[in-house]
Formats: C-alpha cells, sequence, structure tokens
C-alpha cells in the first residue's frame, strides 16, 4: 500500500466532491472513509484508476451519509423544537441503534465517536472538540472502530452507560454546538428513563432539563453569548426546571450517586439561587468533589477551580487552576475571569485577548473580545 500516493491524492480527491455539490465537511468525512476502504482493499485489488477509485467510493460514501443525516432530520421534524414535560412517547427505532452501536466489541471510547459519527450525525471535528483530542486521532478512532464492527453481528447491544455517555455528548452538541441535536437527545433520553429504572438514566434526564430551561437566555437579541451569571433567570423555563429537580430528588433518594446526577446537583444549585450572588457555590465545589470520584478529568477540575474562586476567593480558584494544563479548552478565560476578580485587570485584560484567538465558536470570541476591550479601556482610563 502506497501511502504517499493516497496523501497526493486526497487533495484532488476533494475537490471534486465539493464541486459535486458536496459540502467541505461532509466531502471530508467522505474522503476519510474511502480512504479507510482503499487500505483495506487496495492490496489484493490494486485499482487500475486510484484516483477514480477513491472519487467514486467517496461519492458513494457522501451519498449514504446524506440519506443517513436525511432519515435522522425527518426524525427530528417529527417531534417539536423544544421537549414538553411528560411521559415519552412511543419508542422508534433510534434508540435501539444507539444501543447496537454499542457494541460490546468496541471500547467504550469507540462506540461512543462511532455512535455520534453514525447515528447522531455530528462531523468528525465536533467529535475530537468533545472528546478534548485532534481531529486526525478521532478519525482513526472512528475508522477502526468501524473495522472492528465490520465483520460482526449486531446480536448484542453494549451496555447503558456507554448509550447515556453517548446521548451527553450529543446533547451538548446540540446545547452549545453548530448543530441543533438538545430536543432530541432528551426525547431519546426520556425514552430511556421510561424503559430503565435505573438511577443514572433519571440523572442525565435531569441535567438535560436543567441545561435546557436556560437556553433561551444564553444569547442576547444580536445572538451574542450571555454567561449564567449575567442572564435574565426570568427568562428561565420554570416548568422545566421544577421537572429536572423532582426528577434527580428521587434518582438520589436511591443513594446510588453516579456521575450525572452529581452534574445534575450542579445544575440544579444554579438553578435554584435567585440572582447570581446568591449562588450556593459553597456546596457546588462540593458536588464537583462528588463528581471528580466518577469522572476526574481535566474539564471537570477546571470547572471546579472556578467554583472554588467563587467560594473561597479569586486566589484560591487561581491556586486550583495551576495544578492544570494551561492548554486546556476555556483554561486562559477561567484565568482571565479569576484575575479580574483579583484586581489584576492587566493580566485579565490580556488573558481575555489571548482567550479569544483560543475560542472555539464565533459566539465566545466576540464575548472574549469584548471582555478585553472593556478591561483595556478602564485602563486607559
Amino acid at each position: 500500500m502506497d501511502e504517499g500516493l493516497l496523501r497526493r491524492l486526497t487533495p484532488g480527491v476533494l475537490t471534486v466532491l465539493v464541486r459535486r455539490g458536496a459540502d467541505f465537511a461532509a466531502a471530508e468525512d467522505a474522503v476519510q472513509d474511502a480512504l479507510v476502504e482503499a487500505v483495506r482493499v487496495w492490496p489484493a485489488e490494486p485499482p487500475r484508476d486510484p484516483k477514480g477509485w477513491l472519487v467514486t467510493v467517496a461519492w458513494r460514501k457522501f451519498l449514504d451519509a446524506t440519506r443517513a443525516d436525511a432519515a435522522r432530520r425527518r426524525r427530528e421534524e417529527r417531534v417539536e423544537v423544544e421537549p414538553e414535560p411528560g411521559p415519552a412517547a412511543q419508542a422508534d427505532d433510534t434508540l435501539r441503534l444507539y444501543f447496537l452501536c454499542a457494541h460490546p466489541s468496541l471500547s467504550p471510547s469507540s462506540a461512543v465517536a462511532l455512535t455520534l459519527r453514525a447515528v447522531g450525525g455530528l462531523t468528525t471535528r465536533q467529535i475530537a472538540a468533545a472528546y478534548l483530542v485532534p481531529e486526525a486521532t478521532m478519525a482513526q478512532r472512528i475508522s477502526r472502530a468501524k473495522r472492528t464492527v465490520s465483520d460482526v453481528r449486531f446480536d448484542r447491544p453494549g451496555d447503558v452507560g456507554t448509550v447515556l455517555r453517548v446521548l451527553y455528548l450529543v446533547f451538548n452538541e446540540g446545547y452549545s454546538g453548530d448543530v441543533d441535536l438538545a430536543a432530541e437527545a432528551i426525547r431519546l433520553t426520556r425514552q430511556l428513563a421510561a424503559a430503565i429504572d435505573h438511577p443514572e438514566v433519571a440523572g442525565l434526564l435531569a441535567l438535560m432539563l436543567l441545561h435546557h430551561a436556560r437556553r433561551a437566555s444564553r444569547t442576547g437579541p444580536d445572538g451574542g453569548l450571555v454567561p449564567l451569571a449575567e442572564q435574565d433567570r426570568r427568562r428561565w423555563d420554570t416548568a422545566l426546571i421544577a421537572e429536572g429537580v423532582e426528577i434527580l430528588q428521587r434518582a438520589l433518594a436511591r443513594d446510588r450517586l453516579g456521575e450525572f446526577q452529581a452534574q445534575a446537583a450542579i445544575a440544579a444549585l444554579h438553578a435554584d439561587a435567585p440572582t447570581a450572588g446568591e449562588t450556593d457555590w459553597v456546596q457546588i465545589v462540593e458536588w464537583y468533589d462528588e463528581l471528580a470520584r466518577f469522572n476526574d478529568n481535566p474539564v471537570v477540575r477546571l470547572n471546579r477551580a472556578v467554583a472554588v474562586g467563587e467560594a473561597d476567593g479569586p486566589r484560591a480558584g487561581l491556586a486550583a487552576l495551576a495544578d492544570l494544563d494551561s492548554a486546556l479548552p476555556r483554561y486562559t478565560a477561567a484565568a482571565a475571569y479569576l484575575h479580574e476578580r483579583a484586581g489584576d485587570l492587566t493580566t485579565a485584560a490580556r488573558l481575555y485577548a489571548d482567550a479569544a484567538h483560543q475560542a472555539p465558536n464565533l459566539a465566545e470570541r466576540d464575548y472574549l473580545t469584548r471582555q478585553a476591550a472593556r478591561l483595556n479601556t478602564r485602563l486607559r482610563g
């Protein structure tokens, strides 16, 4: 297998797909799938026209993905934009597909990545961002997962923990990303909660409802990002909050704490505060400590550091932040906020500007740029 040939052919194949009408991200995914197929097939059956072979296979992969995406969108259109409280409607095949993609032959991380790509409709780039890994690494992981399950029978569906992880990541992408999947994730989690008596399923559903209740207040009239502390709490959906809190309380009463229940408890404390200044940050730090028992990843520790800064003062928050890798997404923004609270406006302004350059989306970039400009104006005055 001439890997150098594949690399040389890739830009030209990508160009052909884009000229045929494929959007660039979808074309990239289709070409990647074609390259995986080439690695598998070419050693035994080398094509006479390598570029033509890749174009044909990539275009077929693109069409298959387009049809799958259209089918998913038709399912989403059958539900209302905002999830209503109450029992779930009769289950469809989507939830079953989530379980099938969480196959026992795959590691949990590979199963989640494959399901997000094949069923959730997320791009490789979006999945990589959710996992905090380079896009190339995630592309390889998805490709390996596809090869692993290509010759197995899907008669042993995966476990509920993997499905919950998938639903959680799909919701996060729908809540804060470019693809609106939040309502679909809530709908499927309602179905799962109706079918399985599991406290972590209830915890995830509560978490989704509590976050979704704040959705209308997360952006201003101009589309700009509004952070939690500045949101108009009168716009929060009190019915969704009440439902989420009730579901969480029932789950916690069973004394089988898990990661999603701990996250939901943190969200509930934010929802319960009449104003940002009345937030019970001490209890939030305690819940982050509980959460770290189940998922002690860098993002959890970053959020805990910010909470420590609110509960014990910005210097304590900066000390907690110092233990983390400065390359962590949103690390610089958190440091800027804590430095501002500590009164170091010069450092805060510089860090806000740095964070704006690192921002994963336009809304965050604009917000952080405005924060830097605000502090620079104060410093000049």
